[in-house]
């Protein structure tokens, strides 16, 4: 015959029911303060991660700055070197071209009676005009920009230049008023560009320099 439970029995049952339940919440508990550890740690290790990846890119920020800061002292060298290396050029080139200008001009039916070096003039506004070489007569003058090599911007300039003469020197008001651009160096198109708009224009040949306008050339007057 089956033994039948007796209230002892059931209260056992109940009491291991309750131990179970017991070590599966302390199971639980243990998994949990695992678990959490495990986080923790994942998380402890991705900030220092991010610290280590923080300070590398501020690393490479420094010294790209460093870098950057460096280039750009070189660079501001390399400007005054080159500003100071062209003030020189130009004053050599002008100092080429300045004895050419009596003969040459002579030989266009423009006397020359003085060439004058670095002509400037400032208004009252403020605004400056600086003439490279100023060659003069009794009736003419002529303005003549000086470059180591022409280009398109330097004849724009200087057309402007022409323009506003007589506003900077109102002495010479009466006076014709002729352009004339020198290079060691010109494109020629440039030179084209330069006779097309009037321009006495001034090469460079060997060891000499020459006009390059043709004979029956028709200078502009201002």
């Amino acid at each position: 015959m089956p033994q039948t439970a007796t209230i002892d029995d059931v209260w056992e049952m109940i009491r291991e029911t309750n131990r179970q339940i017991q070590e599966m919440a302390r199971e639980d508990r243990e998994r949990r303060m695992e678990l959490d550890r495990r986080l923790q740690e994942l998380a402890q290790e991705d900030r220092e991660r991010r610290a280590e990846l923080d300070r590398y890119f501020r690393a490479m920020r420094e010294e790209t700055d460093r870098q950057i800061a460096a280039v750009s002292k070189q660079m501001q060298e390399t400007d005054r070197k080159l500003d100071r290396l062209g003030g020189r050029l130009g004053e050599f080139v002008e100092g080429l071209v300045a004895p050419a200008c009596e003969t040459l001009f002579t030989q266009r039916g423009i006397p020359v009676h003085e060439v004058s070096r670095r002509v400037k003039a400032r208004l009252p506004d403020g605004r400056m005009m600086e003439i490279d070489l100023f060659v003069v007569n009794t009736d003419s003058v002529v303005l003549v920009e000086v470059k180591s090599k022409l280009e398109v911007g330097d004849v724009r300039e200087h057309l402007e230049r022409l323009g506003d003469f007589k506003e900077f020197f109102p002495r010479f008001a009466g006076y014709r008023v002729y352009g004339a651009v020198a290079a060691m160096v010109m494109d020629d198109n440039i030179m084209r560009f330069a006779i097309n708009q009037g321009l006495f224009v001034i090469e460079q040949t060997g060891d000499t320099l020459r006009m390059a306008n043709a004979a029956d050339f028709e200078p502009r007057t201002w």
